[in-house]
């Protein structure tokens, strides 16, 4: 037999092998593992509850974290995951949206007004509800009966805004799984206000709070998955501006020299090129004085900045940047409580999610399905335009962290979210 018959002989039976047989194609099977499905409640604060762009609104709920996972739990025979929706997009009034200001995108207010609905109880008419997560949520806040009638938000779905605590209307649905994201608020609202306002929840307390709201999570058998929390003082919010952000030429310098000088306050010195922010300091000999590198500016300082001459003419307030001393303190709180809910969840038994390393290589840049991220304020995907809460999209990669904790925990195979499923931040 010559070669070429040879060939098509062999052509011949590999063709007839391959269509006398069906194709087999590598479908992935999702598996619950060890984990009931029973009833999923997801407990957090703003971060599991959607809140976005500044405010919590009806399409950023449909994006939350908690929507997002529960979609994947679903392909696993998760029946039901119901959400205290607002009636609108607008919310209570505080979104964000961006539009052309100078020729450049910028965060303005939406305009409208807000459904008067959304600031109704919706309990009794869709309730209950298993995304359980509360803006502006502490540790401790979790635990407090009646909290309904100090947070507008939860009061809008608890059972009964004047009895309710978020632990007891979470448990009154017999979560056979849940996930709980808490303790950024028990920092942040201390960073928010440049160290001004209420202080960091202090260690013991916060330990203490943990603790009993894991127990009551887990004492009726219920598997779950909790998260650490992110360097808070490496989101945008606090890394926008920088400290040096007075970019001046010759004559300015001069100016403002001057001036300065005219009041006695001879250590502020400026010259042509970026300068660091002049600020009010209490502790300064002089009250007020220069950033530091190091030092963070918080953006709501933006405005004051661009139009009001924050930083130059006018010494920044203290409500609107963070000392040396004030961001230690915040890097050590994360800290501990990291090593709290970390110990927690090995004690516990759960599934221990660590955000706060992704959003660390975030930093640098990530990949999704071929999509790039970073932490830059609205052009790095991640964070939404109020610099603290996360995007839709970052709200997947976020979810996705949760999957694959759960899944080598639990020994389960739930999908991944598709991020290119899910919208980018709008432009104008």
């Amino acid at each position: 037999m010559h070669i070429h018959k040879i060939k098509n002989s062999l052509l011949f039976i590999i063709l007839a092998v391959f269509l006398g047989c069906e194709a087999e194609i590598d479908q992935h099977i999702p598996d619950t593992g060890t984990i009931d499905l029973t009833a999923y409640v997801a407990v957090g604060n703003s971060l599991t509850a959607g809140y976005t762009d500044g405010e919590l609104f009806r399409s950023g709920q449909e994006y939350s974290l908690a929507n997002i996972m529960a979609g994947q739990f679903m392909h696993a025979g998760l029946e039901s995951f119901k959400q205290p929706l607002m009636k609108d997009e607008i919310g209570f009034g505080g979104r964000l949206v961006l539009a052309e200001v100078d020729g450049a995108p910028f965060p303005v207010p939406m305009p409208g007004n807000p459904d008067p609905a959304n600031f109704e109880n919706i309990y009794h008419a869709d309730g209950p509800f298993h995304n359980m997560g509360v803006p502006g949520a502490t540790a401790q806040h979790l635990l407090f009966e009646g909290y309904g009638t100090l947070n507008p938000y939860f009061g809008r779905f608890a059972a009964n805004p004047e009895t309710s605590s978020v632990i007891a209307d979470a448990l009154a649905l017999q979560p056979s799984f849940f996930t709980l994201w808490i303790g950024s608020n028990d920092i942040l609202g201390y960073a928010m206000s440049g160290g001004e306002g209420a202080g960091i929840t202090p260690f013991e307390e916060f330990e203490l709070y943990y603790q009993i709201i894991l127990t009551e999570l887990t004492a009726g058998g219920a598997k779950g998955a909790i998260a650490n929390i992110v360097d808070i003082v490496k989101i945008p919010f606090f890394t926008t501006i920088p400290y040096n952000a007075l970019v001046l030429d010759d004559n300015q310098a001069a100016m403002l020299n001057a001036a300065y000088a005219n009041l006695g306050a001879t250590h502020i010195n400026f010259s042509a090129g970026p300068n660091a922010l002049v600020v009010v300091d209490t502790d300064h000999s002089a009250g007020l004085r220069q950033m530091e590198e190091g030092e963070l500016v918080l953006l709501t300082a933006m405005e004051g900045i661009s139009q009001e001459n924050w930083g130059s003419q006018q010494p920044m307030a203290p409500e609107y940047y963070l000392s040396l001393e004030q961001v230690d303190e915040i890097g050590e709180a994360v800290e501990h409580f990291n090593t709290v809910i970390r110990l927690m969840a090995e004690a516990e038994g759960v599934a221990y999610v660590d955000i706060q390393s992704r959003l660390q290589e975030a930093e640098t840049g990530i990949y999704f399905d071929a999509i790039g991220f970073n932490t830059e304020y609205v052009s790095g995907g991640i964070f939404s335009l109020d610099g603290i809460h996360l995007s839709a999209r970052g709200n997947v990669i976020v979810a996705n962290e949760f999957i694959a904790a759960i899944n080598q925990e639990y020994n389960a195979s739930f999908p991944k979210a598709t991020i290119g499923n899910f919208p980018g931040i709008i432009f104008p």
